[in-house]
């Protein structure tokens, strides 16, 4: 028996993944956002959460979805056919801390299932929205209530005003969201604040109890603080190194519908992981652990999380770039992709890679660097031309996580045999088993790359892989 009925929540950041066609490698930042703009990048985020949200729609035609005015959710909601309820608004620009908010109002609403549309820097957002989700307020502060108790962003952690005599400490916990958001918990345990005559210490001491002692144990905690709420990504930023995504956007609407249909699903939790962009543009991919979600745990259907190259690796990876180096013809152009198995194969050509961008080379020269959609669009037109990508460790995604700018238009252009394939070949074994995977959003490009594709692990050596689609799988139905 059910204590409660399941209800489905849905947060879409309006600009996630807007910066991978762009060649930013992110889309943080209002100055990165606004670039990608002019070089004609846009996000998909919105239309990939109506996608998830239209397999949901085939088995559940009457569906309420507990969401995010406009932008934020409420439009994809009705782009699947289903009925949103808003419970939540947001600013403009929308911001991490409007999607804190959006999360704990979800989850104080009801929903047991948090849907996300975004990448890392959305999970993470969501994640510290729903540690804080039922958070009540410090037994020395008194509650201001607000209109509706609806906040604006992230006003206060537990997302209400408070004061101590006639000082409000509002900013009190706009200070602590920003030390969540900047640094983990390391500053706000020992802070004071003062408010005019009112020490407020006690405030943010109080503040980081909750976090500490019944929160999420920490950010780098091991358990959820918010019952049986469960979170689920659909994939749409750039940089999706968190196991807390679904392979596809059909597959997360297929977990949704399963979700609805079963009374919930068993869970697992995921850690939430993200980069410093700022460092990732200077080939510094250090994935830092910043929480945890519940998952809803079926095999298939969610990514695992991104693994490293390990130091006895490297070798192995020399040995993969030279043997596509030896494959490769003059007169055509190859799109070198982001990676450290792409970076060994420039040294191996002898030109210089940009290190998370996708550079094109031709007859051993540099013609273009860190190109974007558009640019490679261009220059697959002036001749033949092939991709070159690797494998994500531990995910086993070929396309569509970190090299965006190669696009379902890109390699609709590149014709019948579009990817030179290149990793070691202790990166398949590592698989166990589990295909390879494409992601472009685009589902005829990537039914045409599904079947078997040849991998180059060595000078001498390939291996005959797998490849799946996975937005090709579960529509229309559950699990």
């Amino acid at each position: 028996m059910r204590s409660r009925p399941d209800v489905l929540g849905l947060i879409v950041n309006p600009v996630a993944g807007v910066g991978g066609p762009a060649g930013l490698a992110g889309s943080d930042g209002a100055d990165v956002q606004r670039l990608a703009r002019e070089r004609g990048a846009r996000s998909r985020a919105d239309e990939r959460a109506s996608a998830a949200l239209a397999v949901v729609a085939a088995s559940h035609p009457n569906a309420r979805v507990l969401t995010v005015a406009g932008a934020m959710g409420e439009h994809a909601v009705r782009a699947a056919g289903l009925e949103p309820v808003v419970v939540a608004q947001s600013g403009e620009p929308t911001s991490a801390a409007d999607t804190a908010a959006a999360a704990r109002a979800l989850a104080a609403a009801g929903a047991t299932l948090v849907l996300f549309a975004g990448g890392d820097g959305t999970a993470r957002d969501v994640a510290t929205g729903l540690a804080l989700a039922g958070r009540a307020a410090p037994p020395e502060a008194t509650r201001i209530e607000t209109p509706g108790d609806e906040v604006e962003g992230l006003d206060t952690l537990a997302g209400a005003r408070y004061s101590t005599g006639e000082a409000s400490v509002d900013r009190v916990a706009r200070s602590a969201y920003r030390d969540l958001e900047g640094g983990g918990l390391d500053t706000l345990a020992g802070a004071r604040y003062s408010t005019g005559e009112a020490s407020v210490d006690r405030v943010a001491r109080s503040v980081y109890r909750d976090l500490e002692g019944g929160g999420l144990d920490t950010l780098a905690g091991a358990r959820c603080s918010t019952g049986e709420v469960a979170a689920l990504g659909i994939p749409a930023g750039v940089k999706m190194y968190s196991p807390a995504f679904a392979v596809s956007p059909s597959a997360a609407g297929a977990l949704a519908a399963a979700w609805l249909t079963e009374g919930s699903l068993p869970t697992q939790l995921r850690e939430v992981l993200d980069v410093d962009e700022a460092a990732l543009r200077r080939a510094r991919v250090e994935p830092r652990l910043y929480g945890m979600l519940r998952v809803p745990d079926r095999p298939g259907r969610t990514q695992a999380r991104k693994s490293a190259t390990s130091a006895g690796e490297h070798a192995a990876v020399r040995a993969a770039a030279h043997g596509a180096a030896d494959r490769m013809e003059r007169g055509i152009r190859y799109l070198l992709g982001p990676g450290g198995t792409m970076a060994e194969l420039a040294r191996e050509l002898g030109v210089a890679k940009t290190p998370l961008g996708v550079d094109v080379v031709l007859d051993g020269e540099l013609v273009l660097a860190g190109a974007s959609e558009q640019q490679l669009l261009d220059e697959v037109r002036r001749g033949p031309a092939k991709a070159v990508v690797s494998i994500i460790g531990g995910q086993g995604f070929l396309l569509g996580r970190g090299n965006q700018q190669l696009s379902a238009r890109v390699v609709g252009e590149l014709g019948a045999d579009p990817l030179l394939v290149v990793a070691p070949e202790q990166k398949l074994i590592d698989l166990g088993g589990r295909p390879l995977l494409v992601d472009t959003g685009d589902r005829d490009v990537d039914a045409g790359l599904a079947g078997f594709i040849r991998v180059v692990t060595g000078p001498a050596s390939t291996s005959l892989y797998p490849v799946h689609a996975p937005e090709h799988e579960g529509e229309g139905h559950a699990p």
